[in-house]
């Protein structure tokens, strides 16, 4: 297989694979290890760098093994996880409250996981509330009681 990239279009398949790579090792107690499944690949990808003009992004640690540069590690692509970071938050957290919220008002006779549209409607109206208490104050008044509802 023959492809032609630029400098530029390789250093952001880089940047792809990088932020790939960081989030398929998420749940990993060593973050900075590649993930086995993908290991072969992103070795192949960091090898072309230096020939590819974007030997900067990568930096060799023994023969024939990379890792990922502090520049890209630093760059744009840190920036680019960190929003997605903080957005799963928030997206997680004011869905998971709402449906919460939601299961306690239905209560204990809803059988189904299908909600119908006023359900559906009802749970925006729940998450609506959260995103604008959570965008006026973040988690300043959010408080776990412990044990119930208080």
């Amino acid at each position: 297989m023959k492809v032609m990239f630029t400098n530029k279009e390789y250093a952001r398949i880089l940047e792809l694979a990088y932020m790939g790579l960081r989030v398929a090792s998420s749940d990993s107690e060593a973050p900075d290890v590649l993930p086995e499944r993908y290991a072969d690949a992103a070795q192949k990808l960091f090898a072309l760098a230096t020939p590819l003009g974007c030997g900067d992004l990568v930096e060799e640690v023994a023969d024939d093994e990379f890792q990922p540069s502090e520049k890209l590690e630093t760059g744009p692509v840190r920036e680019k996880l960190e929003r997605f970071t903080e957005d799963a938050f928030w997206r997680e957290l004011v869905e998971r409250l709402a449906e919460r919220d939601l299961r306690a008002e239905l209560g204990s006779t809803k059988l189904s996981d299908e909600l119908t549209e006023d359900e559906t409607k009802r749970l925006e109206e729940i998450e609506d509330s959260y995103w604008r208490e959570f965008e006026a104050r973040g988690t300043d008044y959010l408080v776990l009681l412990k044990g119930g509802r208080g």
